[in-house]
């Protein structure tokens, strides 16, 4: 990271470039004498009363004391992808939010608020793709009631690590409390090769509906009510697989939703016991190739970021990381 300017370390950013990518350096304090230094890069969110606070892509919120700086420069806004398709996080925003749509919502300028009894995250969270229509403090005091109507905690869900993300509204939330609970990533590719992938992908039972079967592999259903389905069966075009087990529940199952040029993979799951066999494969694969049929030529899907046998998987089938996600929670009522 390349800061000198005339072989002096420089910095060369203002508290009026808030809201751009920057790469800082600063000091170790409380290190040993003489001690060494520690690079940021992120978004410059906010530099007030000799603090700046960075948001980084992974949506680590870092807080550096003024004094420390030795040098900082902005840079550019976000790196460029080096394989896959090209996508904003806009759309790639609005496809996932098509392809797992609450059972009930509304709308608050920019925000959509999303209830599904409590079944995931990402169906019972704020999702914000541009500002509400009143400031952030009556904004956020309008979603948690919204959601303490509803008997439910309230969830911002926001983005980090691409053009047009987050960074900013992240630390705001942090600022006041919100905790963020759960990240992940969005992953993006080409459709044809999973579909080419040499799998056995004959053996998995494609279908429009979902039965009690499929349920029963599906480690997040718990007791599958109607607003399970409801979020389950929705989307422009949704498809569910599964693999025959010998006794029980399938040995493998997965979901596909396609969405004009994206197919979106979501609850992919293999018994434990068959794990490694190619079954997550094959369903992909079979997946793929219907969604090939329906026109669509770029898939996405999300992981999380402690899960090292899936992302070696998809990395193996050409995904790449798009952007992160997160799940602020609102702060918790003390007695």
């Amino acid at each position: 990271m390349e800061f000198t300017a005339g072989g002096r370390l420089e910095v060369r950013i203002t508290p009026s470039d808030v809201g751009k990518r920057v790469s800082v350096r600063r000091v170790d304090e409380g290190g040993a004498p003489g001690g060494g230094f520690t690079d940021t890069v992120g978004v410059l969110a906010s530099w007030n009363d000799g603090v700046l606070v960075i948001t980084r892509r992974d949506g680590q919120i870092v807080r550096i004391a003024e004094r420390t700086l030795v040098a900082g420069k902005t840079v550019p806004a976000a790196p460029a992808r080096r394989r896959g398709p090209a996508a904003t996080y806009e759309e790639l925003a609005r496809v996932t939010a098509r392809a797992w749509q609450p059972v009930e919502s509304e709308r608050l300028g920019g925000w959509e608020l999303r209830a599904s009894s409590g079944f995931t995250r990402r169906a019972n969270s704020v999702l914000p793709l541009a500002d509400p229509d009143r400031p952030l403090d009556d904004a956020l005091a309008f979603a948690r009631r919204w959601y303490a109507g509803r008997g439910l905690p309230a969830y911002v869900q926001t983005a980090t690590g691409a053009a047009g993300t987050q960074e900013l509204l992240c630390a705001e939330l942090a600022d006041r409390g919100w905790e963020r609970e759960v990240s992940a990533e969005v992953w993006a590719g080409g459709l044809a090769p999973v579909g080419d992938l040499d799998a056995d992908a004959d053996r998995v039972v494609l279908s429009r509906t979902v039965d009690e079967a499929w349920l029963g592999r599906y480690q997040r259903s718990g007791e599958p009510g109607p607003h399970v389905l409801k979020v389950l069966t929705s989307g422009p075009s949704v498809w569910f697989a599964a693999v025959p087990g010998a006794d029980g529940p399938p040995a493998a199952i997965g979901r596909c939703v396609v969405d004009g040029r994206w197919a979106g993979f979501m609850a992919v799951e293999v018994d434990p016991a068959l794990r490694r066999t190619g079954l997550a494969t094959a369903v992909m694969a079979a997946l793929a190739r219907r969604a090939l049929d329906e026109g669509a030529s770029a898939a996405w899907l999300q992981v999380e970021e402690d899960n090292g046998g899936a992302r070696a998987l998809y990395e193996g089938m050409g995904f790449a990381a798009h952007h992160s996600y997160h799940h602020y929670r609102e702060p918790r009522r003390t007695a």
